[in-house]
């Protein structure tokens, strides 16, 4: 311990506080070095929350004492990349992610049985909506929805009935929704709340465009639209339809189609009777027959009472005399016929084929102009175009008489560089974040190779070098160390008599060269102990000399070395 407290009383104050300061910075940044290593790679956990579900997650995490992140505005949350999928599981359990929204689990939270009929539809329209918010939010490219609903309740004395209308806000992730997914999320709407019919749905998207339209004379915009869905879907299958045919002739990706096709967007209903005259039936048959037998007899001479006694015709066996008659016969016959008649009923829906053009463009031929050049473009020739152009028109089904066109053009397409790409993963392909984690690992790796070599070698190298005296540096006797003195020392070292050659050097059972009074005592050699005490008064005069010249160019840090001895 002595032997130690001597050496820290050799450095000085200076150097103490150089070597305490410098020891400081290395062990922080060590420290920091270790601790930031140490620190696990955070990964994303849950991107575009509610501050409501970030802040309970957070409390979750904060519970687990799990090491979290937030990012941005509160939205984002990041954890160790090794717990992502446990913790996802832990907030799916607790239902931490609800958008805000709440569902039936908001009757779990009230009395009921001091609420009002009042409160409870609120807390039912409230719970209707947040089911349909999350169901909605499951849907791909939704990442957040509000919905608000509006039941109006029948009224007391009142014949007016008002429909349902409900109005939702969606926030989507990348890109517009489509149509079709669209019309689900108002069908499932309308499907969920009694008496709301799809049209009376209004929907708008978080940058204030409206995507459908909630009143009922939308009947007629939606049909237009389910029309141009259909004209782009028909476009689309042709143009796919060209374009695969072509490129098994001319080669993949050397084929371009475009397809444009005119519908008849009226919708026409008509009715017709048609009677067919030679189709003629017997519907009924009937016929009468009238025969009438007229006479007129003679008058009689007498008039008496035998005439009108009983009896009397059969005593009067004569017949009467007859004066005048007449037979009438009478036949009719009636048939009735029924004409075929045909009723035709006949809807012409819009949407029919008016007229399909169709646009072309095929690549030519190149040909092999050697090793080293590039290859040499050839146009196709007529008879392949026009052979194509048959491939189309069979391909569309092609009408003229409708007023169909075909062009098909043949250009040198542009040359497009996609880049070298390898559909096979390596061993040594690397994540976006593998390359980040490795660049701030060879950082760290740098900035500790140079603390080491520009801070804590020197540091090493100068505690562990004795301190710098020439009183009793006698080592510039030794062999070959002469050359490391200045050139005024390795001068006085050398031999009074001229010869070059350096006094014999003695040294102790220890190894350390002796001085001149111990030369005399142990050899009784004068003269080397002369030689030698020259050649010390030589390095004694020239290191005072150099004190003396650091003295003069500074003074005040001299003084305080010298106070410093003094308190010693």
């Amino acid at each position: 311990m002595n032997g130690l407290a001597e050496f820290f009383k050799t450095l000085g104050p200076a150097r103490l506080a150089a070597i305490a300061t410098v020891a400081a910075i290395t062990i922080g940044f060590f420290i920091f070095l270790s601790i930031r290593l140490s620190t696990p790679t955070m990964s994303l956990l849950f991107s575009g929350l509610d501050l409501s579900d970030s802040s309970k997650i957070v409390q979750s995490l904060e519970a687990q004492a799990i090491p979290y992140k937030l990012v941005g505005d509160g939205s984002t949350i990041l954890v160790p990349e090794n717990q992502v999928s446990r913790i996802r599981i832990s907030v799916a359990e607790q239902g931490l992610t609800n958008g805000g929204s709440l569902g039936y689990e908001i009757f779990d939270r009230s009395d009921s049985l001091g609420a009002t009929s009042f409160v409870q539809n609120i807390n039912r329209l409230r719970a209707l909506e947040g089911e349909l918010a999350r169901t909605i939010q499951s849907i791909e490219k939704v990442t957040s929805a509000r919905i608000h609903l509006v039941l109006p309740q029948r009224r007391l004395f009142s014949n007016e009935n008002r429909q349902a209308t409900a109005s939702i806000f969606i926030k989507s992730s990348s890109g517009r929704l489509s149509r079709n997914q669209i019309m689900a999320i108002q069908n499932l709407v309308a499907a969920a709340v009694p008496d709301l019919q799809p049209e009376r749905i209004s929907i708008v998207d978080q940058k204030g465009s409206l995507l459908a339209r909630g009143s009922s004379e939308d009947v007629t915009s939606l049909l237009a639209l389910s029309l141009e869905e259909k004209k782009i879907s028909m476009e689309n299958r042709l143009r796919g339809q060209i374009e695969t045919l072509l490129e098994r002739t001319v080669g993949l990706g050397k084929a371009r189609a475009e397809v444009s096709a005119e519908l008849d967007l009226n919708r026409i209903t008509s009715n017709s009777e048609i009677y067919d005259p030679d189709g003629q039936v017997i519907l009924s048959e009937s016929s009468s027959e009238k025969i009438s037998n007229n006479q007129e007899n003679a008058e009689e001479d007498t008039i008496s009472v035998n005439n009108n006694l009983p009896d009397q015709d059969q005593n009067n066996l004569q017949a009467p005399a007859i004066k005048a008659q007449s037979n009438n016969s009478t036949t009719s016959s009636t048939i009735n016929y029924l004409n075929s008649k045909t009723i035709r009923t006949q809807i012409h829906e819009a949407g029919t084929i008016k007229k399909i053009t169709v646009a072309v463009l095929v690549d030519g031929t190149y040909q092999d102009a050697g090793e080293g050049n590039p290859p040499v473009y050839q146009p196709r020739t007529e008879e392949d175009l026009q052979k194509l152009k048959e491939l189309v028109k069979s391909t569309i089904g092609y009408d003229e008489e409708r007023g169909d066109t075909v062009q098909i053009i043949n250009m040198q397409f542009a040359t497009v560089d996609y880049g070298e790409e390898s559909g096979e993963e390596g061993l040594f392909e690397f994540t976006k974040a593998d390359i980040v984690r490795f660049i701030e690992l060879g950082g760290l790796m740098l900035i500790s190779i140079l603390v080491i070599f520009f801070a804590l070698r020197p540091l090493i190298k100068f505690l562990t070098s004795p301190p710098t005296t020439f009183v009793q540096d006698t080592a510039a006797l030794e062999g070959g160390a002469q050359a490391q003195l200045p050139p005024g020392q390795q001068q006085a070292l050398a031999a009074p008599d001229g010869e070059g050659a350096p006094p014999p050097m003695l040294v102790n059972d220890q190894g350390q060269p002796l001085s001149s009074r111990e030369v005399v005592q142990q050899t009784g050699d004068i003269d080397s102990a002369i030689d030698l005490a020259a050649v010390e008064g030589k390095i004694q005069a020239t290191a005072l000399k150099k004190v003396g010249e650091l003295v003069e160019r500074h003074p005040e840090e001299s003084a305080a070395v010298v106070r410093g001895w003094l308190y010693g």
